[in-house]
């Protein structure tokens, strides 16, 4: 999503301002006719899955733009219209599905610091709050860079279950640094130890520098793991003109 609307050359209006420019997750309510496109894209390609257009959509990041008091409301808009596009294109043969992206805020509680374990949960709260009611099939919650973040969503969700009396899947996407471990400093072997009692969709690996430096990584996933493996990397590292040069094949 992001790349994609990077690629748009969009201006400060279509953000609805200069104040907000930069903040792709605005979009959802200054250009959702654009977003709606981007997802639709994806599902004429034949995607099963499409997410959010909500990877910043915790009030940490959005109060970078003085949209933190906008979370709700930003969150369920952006998942209304993925629930929209999804139900058009679903068929009885081909299902399609909408992952609420919960992306991994700007602050690691152990590598940054600046935040408490109850304020980052409240944050993942608020986010989970607007993806449920805007209708997503799952939670996702991706480019995972430190464990104790990891927990702090899950408990916030677990919160959110318990308030509505219901239960939807989530599956975690980590990443890997170069080093083979995430940020945070943990290891493969230790994301699967701190998630072996949760009952996820997947668990999987996503961004990182490309698919060359992630295959050690999943294969030690794909060996241990007791859930589902996914993988989605990313095209490499941009050239010098923001270029990736890594291709599907």
């Amino acid at each position: 999503m992001g790349t994609t609307i990077q690629n748009l050359s969009l201006n400060s209006s279509d953000f609805g301002g200069t104040l907000y420019e930069g903040c792709n997750e605005i979009l959802s309510l200054t250009k959702p006719e654009l977003i709606t496109g981007i997802h639709e894209s994806y599902l004429k390609a034949g995607c099963d899955i499409i997410e959010t257009n909500t990877f910043g959509g915790t009030p940490l990041v959005l109060k970078e733009y003085n949209l933190n008091e906008k979370t709700y409301e930003i969150n369920y808009c952006a998942a209304k219209l993925a629930r929209i596009a999804a139900d058009k294109y679903t068929s009885q043969e081909k299902p399609r599905f909408v992952a609420g992206s919960i992306g991994p805020t700007t602050k690691a509680i152990s590598v940054t610091g600046g935040i408490t374990y109850d304020e980052l949960k409240q944050n993942f709260y608020e986010q989970a709050k607007g993806l449920y009611k805007g209708g997503v099939d799952y939670f996702l919650l991706e480019t995972c860079q430190d464990t104790r973040n990891i927990k702090a969503a899950l408990t916030a969700i677990d919160q959110l279950f318990s308030e509505m009396q219901d239960i939807i899947p989530i599956a975690i996407s980590a990443t890997i640094e170069p080093t083979g471990t995430m940020l945070a400093g943990q290891t493969i072997e230790a994301l699967l130890a701190s998630l072996a009692h949760r009952d996820l969709l997947y668990l999987g690996l996503n961004c990182a520098t490309g698919p060359a430096f992630m295959t050690d990584a999943i294969r030690t996933l794909s060996d241990l793991s007791p859930f589902y493996v996914s993988c989605v990397p990313n095209a490499g590292l941009p050239d010098e003109n923001g270029c990736y040069l890594e291709t599907p094949q």
